[in-house]
């Protein structure tokens, strides 16, 4: 989901509702996530949280939660994205028993989606994103 751009958003302010698709509010949900107090205790939650995150543009917490073995060094953001909703498809491991795990999912924003299978791993105790294939519609 990182595209990068010349620009870097600053972050907007937080919705009400929690972007990630979940029943809640922001705070409660991918909010406290993004806050640091709490790692994300799945994959899938970790992948709702870095939507959440693109969201918000919360650059720091994206940088954050990328496997330090293929984190870009720089990530900015297009300030003029919008994205409208997080569909998850499917989910493989990525539980507390797993140090691996996969969720495929479709990510909506104003004029089109982006459809990935991401990868993610658990280093020192906490999921991080490792990477992702584009999937075809």
């Amino acid at each position: 989901m990182a595209r990068r751009t010349s620009r870097t958003p600053s972050r907007t302010a937080a919705p009400a509702a929690c972007p990630c698709g979940l029943p809640g509010n922001y705070a409660d949900c991918c909010g406290r996530f993004h806050a640091g107090g709490v790692a994300a205790p799945s994959a899938e939650a970790l992948m709702r949280s870095r939507y959440s995150a693109f969201v918000v543009g919360d650059v720091e917490y994206l940088v954050r939660t990328w496997h330090p073995g293929t984190r870009p060094e720089r990530l900015d953001l297009d300030p003029g994205m919008r994205w409208t909703g997080l569909e998850i498809l499917g989910t493989e491991g990525g539980s507390a028993f797993h140090s691996t795990g996969t969720v495929t999912f479709r990510a909506s924003y104003r004029g089109g989606s982006l459809h990935e299978r991401s990868r993610f791993e658990r280093v020192d105790g906490a999921w991080v994103y490792v990477d992702g294939e584009f999937l075809e519609d």
